[in-house]
């Protein structure tokens, strides 16, 4: 059976949505791991569920359920004020039962972002994805300099996780450094699944 990485986001533009699809590729290129790809919906200012139950295309909405079943975790959003947008928090606060269980203890997680500027606040987006996957217990893995595209790229890309820099809102294309650097990410979780759970 194989090993399956969640990779879980939130996108209302459609550019972390495209990330999402890079990375899932990147996962898929390791054998023996699959990706399973979710996103959660829009929440009102007073945090309820504000989209039908089900969405009406792409993927599925994520559920605590596919937390526990995947073997690895990549979270990614846009940023927002430089952190997390409402919604994405609204679905990790949900997860309180998981830490009381130490279900997601041990598991490998990645996170990725995209903004609409190069100080809009990406990185401390990054890290405050890191934080309630640390509470976890989760493993994190971010891209090594030894991505040559760290050091050439001039729109997204971190130590801390694969980014998305777009100066127009409507664009959803990848730079090719972005591009690689989101396999890149894809493949580091699952070969790092892979060795965990041989």
């Amino acid at each position: 059976m194989p090993h399956e990485v969640l990779v879980l986001y939130y996108s209302p533009g459609g550019t972390t949505a495209e990330m999402a699809n890079v990375i899932a590729r990147g996962v898929e290129e390791i054998d023996g791991v699959q990706a399973r790809v979710r996103t959660v919906p829009n929440v009102s200012p007073t945090t309820e569920q504000v989209d039908s139950p089900i969405p009406a295309d792409g993927p599925l909405y994520a559920t605590t359920d596919d937390l526990i079943e995947c073997d690895g975790l990549i979270l990614g959003c846009p940023t927002h004020f430089g952190n997390m947008p409402a919604a994405m928090k609204h679905f990790i606060d949900s997860t309180s039962a998981l830490w009381m269980g130490g279900k997601l203890a041990g598991k490998p997680a990645a996170v990725f972002s995209a903004s609409t500027s190069i100080h809009g606040g990406q990185e401390s987006t990054l890290l405050t994805m890191m934080l309630p996957l640390l509470h976890h217990g989760m493993l994190i893995v971010g891209l090594p300099y030894t991505e040559t595209e760290l050091f050439q790229s001039k729109t997204g890309g971190s130590p801390y996780g694969a980014t998305r820099l777009t100066d127009d809102l409507d664009e959803t294309f990848l730079s090719d450094d972005e591009h690689k650097l989101c396999l890149a990410i894809g493949k580091r979780v699952a070969s790092t699944t892979k060795k965990l759970f041989q």
